[in-house]
């Protein structure tokens, strides 16, 4: 009987060692962090499996058992939260690491860098160079129907996309960025700058398209303010703008060279041709420009003549102004 109970003990025990065995290998697994051979960008489909995952992990050395991570998962219940996306993997971590990854959609982020002064046409080739959805971000910018969802009162949202470096990831679409964009521009147009725009007389889309054509015309941030006096001393005389980037901006095709057939063209955005603010802003206006177009600088000046080194003579009238243009030998000179 003593014999046949010993029998029974080490049968038991030798089906026990295998599952034993596979239980301390699974814990290893569990608790032994894997470093990739080196960084990898590790695309997740939509649609992909948890096996299908499990083995692009195990391929790229990012785990050491693809077999094991699905049970991990399976054990998780996680094994349909897995999101899609692109994540980068370098750095040593534990499966339970990884799949909290996974399950969180922490994927890569990429730094998308909107310059002051863009427009449209610019921010739609950037962020297609990036996330290929600059036809999109175009279309949306002059739809009605989205531009009234976002309360914007223009004909586009040219000027109210603010320029910025925004992080997105290969899942960002036109819609999301252009609201992250729109929301950054609502976040700077603080009460403070609302409220001096409109001791001006200015709207907001007036503001932005005066610090739309302060920002293409300065050459630096310390003259904005400047700038900003020489148009604002322009509008309450009547005198027209004469701004250049405005010319340019209205016309269908510009080579870089504005010709005296530009200046007489006449667009909505020919400042020498009509008085007053075009119909809207030229570009995307970062905060200084903003900041000096509702609050202008204390002087009289009327114009001003770029020195050639990204800094300006301003005079209060036009024998001064013509002095300086003669001094500083421009192909034009009034403005």
């Amino acid at each position: 009987m003593a014999h046949r109970k010993r029998l029974t003990l080490i049968s038991l025990i030798l089906l026990l060692l295998p599952l034993i065995g596979w239980g301390i290998y699974f814990l290893s697994f569990l608790l032994q962090p894997v470093a990739p051979p080196a960084a990898t960008i590790l695309t997740v489909s939509r649609g992909s499996s948890l096996w299908q995952v499990s083995r692009q992990l195990e391929t790229a050395g990012v785990i050491s058992d693809a077999r094991h991570f699905r049970l991990l998962g399976k054990l998780r219940g996680q094994s349909q939260l897995i999101r899609t996306g692109d994540y980068e993997f370098s750095s040593a971590a534990t499966p339970g690491e990884i799949f909290d990854r996974l399950v969180a959609g922490d994927i890569r982020k990429l730094p998308l860098t909107i310059p002051e002064g863009f427009d449209l046409q610019q921010i739609a080739a950037r962020a297609d160079q990036l996330l290929g959805i600059g036809g999109e971000l175009l279309r949306l910018s002059q739809d009605p129907t989205f531009l009234n969802r976002l309360e914007v009162k223009a004909d586009s949202l040219e000027g109210y996309l603010f320029p910025d470096t925004y992080m997105v990831t290969s899942e960002t679409g036109a819609e999301q960025l252009i609201r992250m964009m729109y929301n950054q521009l609502q976040q700077n147009l603080n009460a403070s700058l609302t409220a001096a725009a409109a001791r001006q007389g200015f709207s907001v889309h007036q503001l932005l398209t005066l610090a739309s054509i302060i920002q293409k015309e300065a050459g630096n941030d310390s003259e904005m303010p400047m700038i900003s006096a020489v148009f604002h001393n322009r509008l309450r005389k009547g005198i027209p703008l004469q701004a250049d980037p405005t010319v340019i901006y209205g016309l269908e095709s510009f080579d870089g060279n504005l010709t005296r057939a530009h200046l007489e063209a006449l667009t909505p955005y020919n400042t020498y041709r009509i008085r007053g603010l075009p119909p809207g802003p030229i570009a995307s206006p970062g905060l200084e420009a903003l900041e000096a177009a509702a609050n202008p600088a204390a002087s009289d000046a009327l114009y001003f003549v770029s020195r050639g080194d990204g800094t300006h003579v301003f005079s209060d009238n036009l024998q001064q102004h013509n002095r300086a243009v003669r001094r500083y030998q421009l192909r034009r000179g009034n403005r």
